[in-house]
């Protein structure tokens, strides 16, 4: 049952992430640039949506904290990150909006895959060696309070459904009042 739903989830991701023209590239291209922000704008307003239903859900107890990945935060994991916002910038895709433009018949993504999965196997290869170098020692680490003591929290000041509902206000705020472009285009 798992499975079938990750699939109709992921088939109604793609959907709307096609909908909202992510999985084309010069959307996303002209977002960094910052000719156009409709995808800035959709995904800060998703982001701030879905943290303020996941807290709130969280707090009422409608989901379990137990049901959430953390992942450890260490240099190799923010060393991969800025490579992938690099290929982000360059290719106009990432992950998840270049499955979903494979989909939707866009094959220059199918390169973006391949080179996705062959840094994978790159990684893998040289696995033994980034853990050796202490580039992957971890701590698990969260924005709010959890409740959970193997999170370590950067704002302890607070629970952690004040922090999220504020950055999720935060988010959704920036969203509304984003303009539809920061820097004239040069078309």
């Amino acid at each position: 049952m798992q499975i079938f739903l990750a699939i109709i989830l992921g088939g109604l991701f793609g959907f709307a992430l096609n909908k909202i023209g992510a999985t084309n590239p010069k959307n996303i291209i002209n977002m960094l640039r910052f000719t156009d922000l409709t995808l800035m704008k959709t995904i800060l307003f998703a982001i701030g949506t879905a943290s303020l239903v996941l807290f709130i859900g969280l707090e009422l107890g409608i989901f379990e904290i137990g049901h959430l990945s953390v992942k450890a935060t260490y240099w190799g994991v923010l060393i991969g990150g800025a490579l992938l916002g690099v290929g982000f910038a360059i290719a106009g895709y990432c992950p998840g909006t270049s499955l979903s433009a494979i989909v939707a018949g866009r094959y220059d993504a199918i390169i973006f895959v391949v080179g996705g999965l062959l840094g994978a196997f790159a990684f893998s290869l040289s696995y033994d060696w980034f853990k050796q170098s202490g580039l992957m020692d971890s701590a698990k680490m969260t924005l709010a309070n959890t409740g959970v003591d193997a999170y370590t929290s950067m704002f302890n000041f607070a629970p952690g459904w004040l922090v999220a509902i504020i950055l999720a206000a935060i988010f959704i705020v920036i969203a509304i009042f984003l303009p539809k472009q920061l820097v004239k285009s040069t078309k």
